[in-house]
């Protein structure tokens, strides 16, 4: 500062030297003169400033420093306490403490993170400081936190909604668990009923939503996930394309000592399978079978239904074909829909 004192003191002698000699030599130059005489006490009046300026944000420069440490120990609130004695005490660096400040209060691993205190620091930065450095980013901080804020309430409102289904859930646990136990028991006296009965009489194949229903005097009794061949879209056409059938068929056998866990063998291909194998000229095919996993991997149980696997027959688990062989006898009705 005292030297840049004595450099205005000695620009403003040079430039009255030389004010005094340009009157007497030319007079018509003094105006010139005048404005950089000007120019100069405004130039040096801006490095005053500016020195100042940087001579503050230079003194804080620890103090910056101590709250920046602050932060990375995790010690938000003491962070932002400094930052809040640096800016009453070097005003001219608020841009700076009011953006760091903001950064704090957003901080995702900060707990007491506060988005609206957030947003009041960069706006104020908008505001209050209109050719700062620190501007254009506090923008886009601005955006981004609005979009997050509302990322927040969001998750905070589905998590509130899972919480209170689970506390639902769990203050019926016991019913739920009483009425599986007795769908069981219910289970096993309708089975033990039917096989002594034989009460179902059609079997009912959903090819669309992969479902096997016994049917028991209209009504379907028990549902299961299935299988299918490998090409399943449409009725089975010709030999090897891999499809299963569509249409009306009977079982008209079984197989114990199948590949495959239990077969109950359909009365594939009717008379129209025939027909249209016939008018193109290809081998309708055969073989088609309910059947349950193959031997030796019966340890796949539920999973084998996740994809069809088959070459077109219907597959269930080595459990489940044990239940509808038991349920169906041969001349039971198989009806297989698209």
């Amino acid at each position: 500062m005292r030297e840049l004192k004595i450099l205005q003191m000695v620009l403003s002698d040079r430039c009255r030297q030389s004010l005094t000699y340009m009157a007497e030599k030319r007079p018509e130059s003094v105006t010139f003169s005048r404005l950089c005489l000007f120019f100069i006490c405004i130039m040096t009046a801006i490095l005053i400033s500016g020195c100042g300026h940087l001579n503050e944000s230079l003194q804080a420069k620890s103090t910056f420093e101590e709250a920046n440490d602050l932060f990375n120990q995790g010690n938000y609130k003491a962070s932002l306490d400094k930052y809040e004695q640096i800016i009453k005490k070097y005003p001219t660096t608020g841009d700076r403490v009011l953006f760091e400040m903001g950064v704090i209060y957003a901080y995702p691993k900060n707990d007491r993170k506060d988005y609206q205190k957030s947003l009041e620091c960069f706006q104020k930065i908008i505001r209050d400081y209109p050719g700062s450095w620190y501007r254009q980013n506090s923008e886009t901080i601005i955006f981004n936190i609005n979009n997050v804020a509302i990322k927040d309430k969001t998750i905070a409102a589905q998590q509130t909604k899972i919480e209170t289904l689970e506390q639902a859930v769990k203050g019926r646990e016991k019913e739920i668990i009483a009425l599986q136990k007795m769908t069981k028991v219910l289970e096993q006296k309708f089975f033990a009923y039917a096989s002594r009965n034989g009460s179902v009489d059609k079997i009912v194949i959903d090819k669309k939503a992969r479902r096997l229903m016994l049917i028991s005097k209209g009504e379907a009794i028990k549902t299961y996930k299935i299988a299918l061949g490998g090409n399943p879209v449409g009725p089975k056409e010709r030999e090897g394309d891999n499809k299963t059938p569509e249409g009306t068929y009977l079982i008209d056998s079984r197989n114990r000592d199948s590949h495959y866990h239990r077969s109950l063998h359909i009365s594939y291909p009717n008379e129209r399978d025939r027909k249209r194998a016939k008018d193109m000229g290809v081998s309708p095919g055969g073989n088609i079978m309910i059947h349950g996993i193959k031997n030796g991997l019966s340890w796949i149980g539920d999973a084998h239904a996740e994809v069809d696997w088959t070459k077109g027959c219907i597959a269930v688990t080595d459990e489940e074909i044990e239940e509808i062989s038991k349920l169906a006898p041969n001349g039971t009705l198989v009806e297989i829909r698209p």
